[in-house]
Formats: structure tokens, C-alpha cells, sequence
């Protein structure tokens, strides 16, 4: 599979002029559901983590990347576990729209870098290159209709309450320096309260739902499957009415009973 990917690949990179349409996936579940791990595991199915970033028909986004610049009162709050990082406010959805308005356009993007340990953007950024297919990970991405909106398929990582507690105490005590305190406190105040405010609700507007995360190989290889399609042209005209992971499927099915483009 993923040498057909990598000869692909080639192909495509002898015409660097053909401006890339990216199919955009959503990727949404609670905090430490496995969003990342998920998308990971698609792009090392697709032998996409083995190729040069500019290069890549697969690129990965995060929603982390998209918190606001605090003021001195909220970065106060914040270094005291006492700023909900939950709330949709806490994101710069402009930026999220921008950036996504702009990759649909098959520009390059520069994505910010958010440091957790001081709460705030670091001064450099990351480029994504125009990319086949464009995997856009984080806890409220289905929140906002009009990003939402932009998705042509949604995935909803599914995974019970007590692994994703156990997994944030961990990664917020190796990786960001807190305190187990700290991290109870904030849960218990702010992510808890703000997942069945904000997020579960937003589980409704899935094409797919992925129980258990990437230890869903079975869920995840369907999805590989189809961006593999995708990927080797079966859907160069998925943007002609295609709004939803349904009409993929339609769409898809038209698409093979005719000769593929490359």
C-alpha cells in the first residue's frame, strides 16, 4: 500500500504546477482520545511519514496550534490551572478559517507554535505544504458550523472517560511540568464540564465514529482505504457537490466503474 503511494507520489511531483483541491477530514473526540494517534496511524498506513514534508499527499493540522494569545491576567490564570482551555473562546477561530480557506486554495500555510508550558505562541512556525488530503485534528472542530462546514468528512475518536483521564494526567505531568493537582483540579473544573458542553454534543455531525482510537485498526483501515482512493485519483471530482461522507461514497462508486485519470 504504501509503495503504490510513494510511486504515486512521484508521478505527481513531476508537475509541480497542477494546483492540488485537498479533501479536508476532521478529526474530533475529548481531550487524550487517541485524535493524534489516530491520524498518525492513517498517515503510517499511507507510508506518508516516510516522505520529505514537502512532498507529503497527506498533512496533518491541530487545533492546539489555534489558541489565542492570552492577556497578562489570563496567562496569570493560566499558570495556576485556573483558565478554561476547553471553551471555544480559548481557540482563534478566525485563524483556523483563514488557514483553512487558504490550504482549500492549495497554498502553503505557516502554522503557529503553541507552547503549553508558558501559554504562548512561540515565535517560529510550521509550513504545510499543499497536500491530496488534509487531516485537521482537535477537541472542538466540529463546534463551529462554518469550519465544520468546510469538512468532507468527520471523524469522532470515541474513547472512554477514564482512558482519556489517565492518558492528560500523564502527558500533562511528563510534557507540560504540571502537577497532579493541578491537573485534577483543572479536569474536574474545566475539561469535564466543557467535553459534555461543547464536544459530545458535536458527536451527532460524524461520518465515522472510531471506538477505542488507534487500537480501532479495523475502523482505521476503511479510512486508509478510502483515502487511498482518493489519493490515487478516484476522486478528482469529489469537489463537484461533495459536502459530506456520504456523497464520497457516491461519488466513489461513479468513479470506479470508469477509467482513472493517473
Amino acid at each position: 500500500m504504501a509503495g503504490d503511494n510513494e510511486t504515486h507520489l512521484r508521478d505527481r511531483g513531476e508537475n509541480n504546477n497542477v494546483a492540488r483541491q485537498p479533501f479536508l477530514i476532521g478529526v474530533s473526540g475529548g481531550t487524550a482520545s487517541g485524535k493524534s494517534s489516530v491520524c498518525e496511524k492513517i498517515m503510517e498506513l499511507l507510508g506518508q511519514n516516510k516522505i520529505d514534508h514537502h512532498q507529503r499527499q497527506v498533512a496533518i493540522l491541530s487545533q492546539d496550534s489555534f489558541y489565542r494569545e492570552l492577556t497578562p491576567e489570563q496567562k496569570a490564570k493560566a499558570l495556576k490551572g485556573q483558565f478554561n482551555f476547553d471553551h471555544p473562546d480559548a481557540f482563534d477561530n478566525e485563524l483556523v478559517m483563514t488557514t483553512l480557506k487558504l490550504i482549500l486554495q492549495g497554498k502553503t500555510v505557516q502554522i503557529p507554535v503553541y507552547d503549553f508550558v508558558t501559554h504562548s505562541r512561540k515565535e517560529e512556525f510550521v509550513t504545510v505544504y499543499p497536500a491530496d488530503v488534509v487531516l485537521f485534528e482537535g477537541i472542538l472542530m466540529f463546534y463551529s458550523q462554518e469550519i465544520r462546514d468546510l469538512f468532507q468528512m468527520k471523524l469522532f475518536v470515541d474513547t472512554d472517560a477514564d482512558t482519556r483521564l489517565s492518558r492528560r494526567v500523564l502527558r500533562d505531568i511528563t510534557e507540560r511540568g504540571r502537577d497532579l493537582e493541578q491537573v485534577l483540579s483543572q479536569y474536574i473544573t474545566f475539561v469535564k464540564p466543557a467535553f459534555e458542553e461543547f464536544c459530545l454534543p458535536t458527536k451527532k455531525y460524524a461520518d465515522v465514529i472510531i471506538p477505542r482510537g488507534a487500537d480501532n485498526l479495523v475502523a482505521i483501515n476503511l479510512i486508509v482505504q478510502h483515502i487511498q482512493d482518493i489519493l490515487n485519483g478516484g476522486l478528482t471530482k469529489r469537489h463537484n457537490g461533495c459536502t459530506n461522507g456520504h456523497a464520497v461514497q457516491r461519488q466513489r462508486r461513479t468513479s470506479e466503474s470508469s477509467s482513472r485519470p493517473h
